[in-house]
């Protein structure tokens, strides 16, 4: 839908936790300790960070303060993960039920914007990250490549071509898309990622 100046992300975002949550689904638990192509995750790791960031996002959708979550996630057992993941994703989905949501700022980690802004920023962290989850695991979904283009579409507006990586903007150097790169791999070298070696 497209409404005042923007488009609304909250299908796109309600997808991607779908597929997020597909893929969590399929992570077992001698597989926590692999690694991820986000260098600082192993999976476990990362599955905290998504449940955590998804908490954050739920507040800011409740209108609290995205400074003020503590992302850090305990508790979850190694078979866990996917329930703790439904439970906030439910709950994030709610916040952000609200028309009003998209227009009001927020305040997130990366400063006060519109909510349809915040909301964008947050569609491109959950794909990205299921990417990473998917590139662990050894792809055990196909990836909505719609999800992608909207995420990188959006990481090209707020990312810069060249960047540092620091608190500021927490992610790695662009890399060079390989010629005939698919939306994910698109995306996953705007990022900064590249795919595990299988060798």
């Amino acid at each position: 839908m497209t409404t005042t100046g923007f488009t609304d992300p909250r299908p796109v975002y309600t997808r991607a936790t779908e597929q997020a949550a597909a893929v969590i689904r399929t992570v077992r638990p001698e597989q926590l300790g692999d690694p991820t192509p986000c260098s600082e995750y192993d999976v476990r790791a990362l599955l905290a960070h998504v449940v955590g960031g998804t908490r954050r996002t739920a507040v800011v959708g409740e209108g609290g303060d995205g400074f003020a979550v503590d992302p850090s996630v305990g508790g979850v057992g190694d078979d866990g993960w996917a329930a703790a993941y439904d439970e906030v994703r439910a709950r994030v989905l709610k916040a952000w039920e609200s028309d009003e949501r998209m227009t009001t700022t927020v305040r997130v980690p990366w400063g006060e914007v519109p909510g349809h802004a915040a909301l964008s920023g947050y569609v491109m962290e959950i794909v990205t990250h299921t990417w990473d989850l998917a590139e662990a695991l050894g792809r055990p979904h196909g990836l909505d490549p719609e999800l992608a283009e909207f995420a990188l579409a959006n990481a090209r507006r707020v990312l810069p071509d060249s960047r540092p990586r620091d608190a500021a903007t927490p992610f790695d150097a662009r890399r060079e898309a390989s010629e005939g790169a698919g939306a994910y791999e698109r995306l996953a070298a705007w990022m900064g990622r590249a795919p595990l070696s299988r060798a």
